[in-house]
């Protein structure tokens, strides 16, 4: 959490800038003013998508397109690139604007992953693409060997029902908890609820869908052969 100082940022995990600007703007938010990383955000969505495509494609050799397709999904979704801009320490260095700071923007999912796909796309716009992959590919290499396709085959909401609906047991519930956060960066809390078995998980995301599928996800893992 941040503010605006005469000196840019010269390096992030590793990768010493020789654009240090660029730097700057991705941990800029647009509540702090321009130039912010919207922009930086939307090329590093896209090149992200293709460094996790391509180790997807080396894993899984015999996968079909779909599985890859989901797989990619569950690995660039808003949760896990927070998870990994949190384990970088990203949050830290964003500037922000003072009704960002004072509701603690820096901590927040879709600020986090946002400034995640903005630096990526800061690398590659200042290196190119085979470095900006040799310093991000490390940061999924984990969750890349983790993901195993009986998960990615289908979401946590598909396989939820199915799982009650194999055991003849009434679907589950959603039920939006919160809507929280301005307009641009809303965050949406859902709980999931089962009457048999009795449980109940609760999921945070920038949609309510993406909630939805965290909610489901936290019911799965209390599920037995789950």
């Amino acid at each position: 959490m941040a503010a605006p100082t005469d000196r840019a940022p010269d390096a992030f995990a590793g990768h010493v800038f020789s654009t240090p600007s660029l730097l700057a703007q991705a941990l800029t938010h647009r509540s702090a003013g321009a130039p912010h990383n919207e922009r930086l955000e939307f090329l590093g969505d896209a090149v992200l998508g293709l460094i996790v495509a391509e180790a997807l494609y080396a894993r899984w050799p015999k996968a079909d397109e779909g599985s890859l397709t989901r797989a990619r999904a569950e690995l660039v979704r808003e949760s896990a690139l927070a998870a990994v801009a949190r384990r970088l320490e990203l949050g830290e260095q964003l500037v922000l604007g003072p009704g960002e700071m004072k509701s603690g923007g820096h901590r927040r999912d879709s600020i986090l992953s946002d400034a995640l796909e903005a630096v990526i796309g800061a690398i590659y716009l200042d290196a190119g693409y085979e470095a900006c992959r040799r310093v991000v590919l490390p940061w999924f290499e984990e969750a890349v060997s983790a993901v195993p396709a009986s998960k990615v085959g289908k979401d946590a909401k598909t396989r939820l029902q199915e799982w009650l609906q194999a055991r003849q047991k009434p679907l589950p519930q959603y039920v939006l908890e919160q809507e929280a956060g301005e307009e641009h960066a809303r965050v949406f809390t859902v709980r999931c609820v089962l009457s048999d078995p009795a449980l109940e998980g609760e999921g945070s995301g920038g949609s309510r869908r993406a909630a939805e599928q965290m909610a489901a996800e936290a019911v799965l893992g209390r599920l037995p052969g789950q």
